[in-house]
């Protein structure tokens, strides 16, 4: 049986009754941003930004990461169109998820991103970070604004 891919908070917490450390991923066309949270799921910082390849390149990098933080699932952002319709880009991203899913043997989900970088983006301004700094962190940042909103809909925090 494939690991679950799932767009609901309540699925995704029921299949990790025990917890754990989460990964979260901004997906480009270009560069895959993570972030991580506690075991506790208590907040999400941002981590590094790779750069997207073929799909077994990808594999191998987020293994990684997820041999060395111990991750027991995945939040991923799911790109709606501002109407809450899906389109293109979703049924890419659900296809990804799938993958990795399948790749990692961890469940995933998928949490709408549609505010996303213009809020990681506001919070790396209010911090006055320069613009060529923040083109290099606004991946991983989307990604911890992506995992902070869906631990917080796991936790009863919001969502």
């Amino acid at each position: 049986m494939a690991p679950l891919v799932t767009t609901s908070a309540q699925e995704f917490r029921a299949a990790l009754p025990g917890g754990g450390a989460l990964l979260g991923l901004d997906l480009g066309t270009q560069t895959i941003g993570t972030a991580f949270c506690d075991a506790g799921w208590r907040f999400a910082s941002p981590g590094k930004t790779l750069k997207r390849g073929k799909f077994g390149a990808d594999k191998a990098a987020l293994a990684a990461l997820v041999t060395e933080r111990a991750i027991k699932g995945v939040v991923t952002g799911l790109p709606l169109n501002m109407d809450g319709s899906e389109g293109p880009r979703s049924q890419s991203s659900r296809a990804y998820a799938r993958n990795v899913a399948e790749a990692l043997e961890l469940p995933v989900l998928l949490w709408d991103e549609r505010w996303s970088t213009a809020s990681a983006e506001g919070a790396l301004i209010a911090q006055d970070m320069s613009r060529a700094r923040r083109a290099s962190r606004i991946d991983a940042a989307a990604a911890a604004v992506i995992l902070q909103a869906g631990i917080d809909a796991l936790t009863g925090g919001f969502g």
